[in-house]
């Protein structure tokens, strides 16, 4: 399955220099020209973990595992139009690309993801993909919880400080992350 991703994510994984993480998860993600912009805004306002995002977009660097991507139909700059105005551009571009293509959403965006839910979108955020790197072994729960903080100390605001509740246990359904 496809997975895009907006600007909370990206911002969340950059500021602690992990954004390696979600490409060992993902293999390639996609960003629409709208979050593009969002992360150039961040950068001109001094978010300086943005520094470098451009040599892993693809098609501005060759080997990008970032692929940029526009809405490209009718049926998505019309669902686009229709998104409440509390969203920002990145989000609602990705809602629409998502909903229209069947692709995965990433956000810690609380609208983003209730507007995700009515479209029957399926989302994950921050706290799903450390989740999803422990169950996969690409890190321990300790470094997980290490990076969460992190985040925190970065302005994330997280509804948890310790992993170890989301993790699913033998016999248990994940739980929403």
């Amino acid at each position: 399955m496809s997975v895009i991703t907006n600007t909370t994510v990206l911002s969340n994984f950059a500021s602690i220099d992990q954004l390696d993480l979600l490409h060992r998860l993902y293999g390639t993600l996609y960003i629409s020209t709208e979050v593009y912009e969002e992360i150039q805004t961040g950068l001109e306002e001094g978010y300086l973990f943005y520094r470098g995002l451009d040599t892993l977009v693809f098609p501005l660097a060759d080997e990008g595992w970032i692929q940029l991507t526009n809405m490209a139909d009718a049926q998505e700059l019309r669902l686009f139009g229709t998104l409440p105005a509390r969203l920002h551009r990145g989000e609602a571009s990705c809602l629409a690309i998502a909903h229209h293509r069947g692709w995965m959403l990433l956000t810690d965006d609380r609208d983003a993801r209730a507007a995700a839910l009515q479209l029957g979108i399926r989302v994950s955020g921050s706290l799903g993909i450390l989740v999803l790197a422990i169950e996969r072994g690409l890190c321990t729960l300790p470094q997980a919880n290490a990076w969460l903080q992190a985040m925190i100390q970065q302005g994330y605001y997280s509804p948890v400080t310790d992993l170890a509740a989301l993790l699913q246990t033998p016999g248990e359904s994940a739980p929403g992350a």
